[in-house]
């Protein structure tokens, strides 16, 4: 099923009663990570730590969207460089992530170390916005985190990032998949 483009404001993107449960989405995802080389183990617990990183203040289907976005679920993605040059890692390619590039059968505390770093940077994100569980303030949010500016009045205004990013989250949200 093929992305919906959003653009605009925040009250421009789907509403969060029409996003997915996690479950839902992490279901229609996981052939996806599977098919990165992830072993059933990795993917197990990708779930674990979404649960695990959820109770920092981040709702799950936020943390596990941001995953497949950034990484496609692969618990052993490359380290990529952020416009400031900083180096972006893990799961959830954040700044401070540990990485662990081409490596699968990871334990735990390694999958959970990467998604406690990116839950953690995107609550800094959040709290720009009112740290409320509200579609307004997570979009927002997701904004920020993936290009550090917000135009408020475009979402999709990447500032030099990736323009679609928000949009294609709230596709992810509403259960689609690229």
């Amino acid at each position: 099923m093929g992305f919906t483009w959003y653009s605009g404001p925040s009250s421009n993107f789907p509403p969060m009663s029409q996003w997915k449960t996690f479950e839902e989405i992490f279901n229609i995802n996981k052939p996806a990570m599977l098919s990165t080389g992830n072993t059933g183990e990795d993917v197990g617990r990708i779930w674990n730590a979404v649960l695990q990183c959820a109770k920092i203040g981040v709702e799950e289907r936020v943390i596990f969207a941001i995953i497949m976005q950034e990484s496609g679920g692969n618990v052993g993605v490359q380290t990529t460089t952020n416009n400031d040059g900083h180096g972006t890692a893990g799961l959830m390619q954040c700044d401070a992530s540990p990485g662990f590039p081409n490596q699968h059968g990871l334990s735990q505390d390694q999958i959970t170390s990467m998604i406690t770093a990116g839950t953690n940077h995107f609550k800094g994100n959040l709290k720009e916005f009112g740290n409320a569980d509200t579609a307004d303030c997570i979009y927002k949010a997701l904004r920020s985190y993936n290009s550090g500016s917000v135009n408020v009045n475009d979402l999709s205004d990447g500032r030099g990032a990736t323009a679609s990013y928000v949009s294609d989250i709230a596709n992810r949200l509403l259960g689609r998949t690229n």
